[in-house]
């Protein structure tokens, strides 16, 4: 089954409702699909073999990601906010890609030689094709097509072009959402970047579910408020810096009556952050996504009656559920394995693995990483307790060797989270001649306070054992983090190493 037979559902079960953008100007599911038969005329026309599209998110953004499809070929979203040198790298993999870029971004397409359209031209072209069969060709219907291919973060690492099939896509979308579920009052807020998994994602469960989205091209407390409101937004996602942000806003109107669920992941949440969320929207129900590009988004959640239980029991096994990732949703199914690939026991750290029809776990260029049984390592490190809840305690790569010791930096982390004037904390390693790598912080304080750092080590010293508190904990007024909150740990190295290289006598 092919992305666009979601699409064609749509259009045949509830063609007249309004699915992307505001209510009063925006696309029905059915005007959706003449635009992409249009799309992938024009994308046929040029001969492309992809699609890249490098701008905000917003209406052409669904628009090219069906047109790809129509078209046979994978839409590419790309960061709009990489340097030129690692766009003119990026793209130079993609040399006969129609372009669909914004104003400021055409210059890097155009000097990459490729075709391109402003997101407003691209609408307008595939606004010009007359009426015709959605069903162009045979090639869209594969379902091992390459759907989208999307590019990793790069968090600690040049970033890998992860590739989507159809399939993969397709059986996320039907594990999870109940065709023409939603009623047609409900809208979805998304405020990630369209080069994010949970971009498309959304997309496409919420077009099956039949609920309008909308986005945000660019986060701020104020304007999220507001359009909640203004919109009637019932459902949304956001990063946990985005809630933090969110629930900091005292000075504002944080009432958002109409909201009945909030989605959060692709990074660590605070616990002060959610519970205070909690507080303050009783009547909201929150989840917890955990999951991959290479998983085709959410592979485990932890749902709003786990939220609820956590904050009120008193059973501490219940009350650190807060902290997890929830459990395995129904299509998937997870080890925990050591480094000799022996599957552990509960309440064991290993290596995350995971199998499913929706895991890709395939690299352009690289080809597939799955083993011989089909699972895939994610590179995290975790553990499953004995009700089968997921505790991600970091990236594989993120481990400190400190001697013979391994140190997962989140265990620190959230200690130095608990204290009431921290309000961000990144834990790294940094290369050491004596210990290989020596254990160091840097910490945000939250508005107002003054931190002590040689106190705030005796804190972490009193909750851990020696080895495991920071050598060194610098105080800078943020974190290096991407727009969907994560924390670029390479960048944070590099800060903590020109400090002390400038601090040296």
């Amino acid at each position: 089954m092919n992305v666009t037979m979601l699409l064609d559902m749509a259009a045949e079960g509830f063609g007249d409702r309004v699915i992307v953008g505001r209510r009063e100007n925006g696309l029905s599911a059915a005007r959706l699909q003449e635009l992409s038969v249009g799309g992938a005329r024009a994308v046929r026309s040029a001969g492309a073999d992809a699609v890249v599209y490098l701008g905000v998110n917003g209406p052409a953004f669904p628009v090219a990601m069906f047109a790809a499809a129509r078209a046979g070929v994978p839409l590419v979203p790309v960061n709009y906010r990489l340097g030129e040198d690692q766009l003119r790298l990026l793209l130079a993999n993609h040399p006969g890609a129609y372009g669909i870029a914004g104003a400021e971004q055409a210059g890097a397409l155009t000097r990459a030689g490729l075709s391109t359209r402003t997101p407003g031209e691209f609408l307008a072209d595939a606004g010009r094709t007359p009426g015709g069969d959605p069903a162009l060709d045979a090639d869209a219907a594969d379902p091992e097509t390459a759907a989208v291919l999307i590019y990793t973060s790069g968090t600690t690492s040049t970033p890998k072009g992860v590739v989507l099939r159809h399939h993969n896509l397709v059986s996320y979308v039907l594990g999870t959402v109940e065709f023409a579920g939603a009623g047609d009052e409900e809208a979805a807020l998304m405020s990630v970047p369209p080069y994010h998994i949970a971009a498309v994602s959304n997309v496409l469960t919420n077009l099956f579910a039949g609920r309008r989205f909308i986005t945000l091209e660019s986060f701020a407390p104020a304007e999220w408020l507001a359009l909640v409101r203004d919109q009637g937004v019932t459902n949304a996602m956001v990063v946990p810096t985005m809630l933090a942000r969110i629930m900091e806003a005292t000075d504002l109107d944080r009432s958002v009556g109409t909201l009945r669920a909030l989605a959060y992941g692709g990074a660590k949440m605070p616990l002060r952050v959610i519970e205070q969320a909690l507080r303050d929207w009783p009547a909201v129900d929150f989840v917890n996504a955990y999951g991959l590009t290479e998983t085709s988004s959410t592979i485990s959640v932890l749902g709003p009656e786990d939220h609820r239980a956590a904050i009120v029991s008193t059973d501490p096994a219940v009350r650190a559920r807060l902290a997890s990732a929830g459990r395995v949703v129904p299509a998937i199914e997870m080890e925990i394995r050591d480094e000799e690939d022996r599957v552990l026991p509960a309440g064991v750290t290993g290596r995350v693995w995971v199998r499913g029809e929706q895991v890709s776990g395939e690299y352009a260029g690289a080809g597939s990483s799955v083993d011989e049984r089909g699972f895939f390592d994610t590179r995290d490190r975790g553990r499953l307790d004995e009700a089968g809840y997921l505790f991600i305690e970091g990236r594989i790569d993120d481990t400190i060797i400190r001697g013979a010791e391994n140190i997962a930096p989140a265990e620190i982390e959230d200690v130095l989270l608990r204290h009431p004037d921290v309000a961000d904390a990144v834990v790294v390693g940094v290369p050491d001649e004596e210990w290989g790598q020596r254990i160091e912080a840097a910490v945000v304080p939250r508005p107002g306070a003054v931190l002590d750092l040689t106190a705030l080590r005796e804190h972490v010293r009193s909750r851990l054992r020696g080895s495991r508190t920071p050598d060194r904990i610098a105080c800078w007024p943020e974190l290096p983090r991407t727009h969907t909150g994560k924390i670029i740990r390479r960048d944070v190295v590099a800060g903590l190493l020109n400090e002390r290289q400038h601090s040296a006598p």
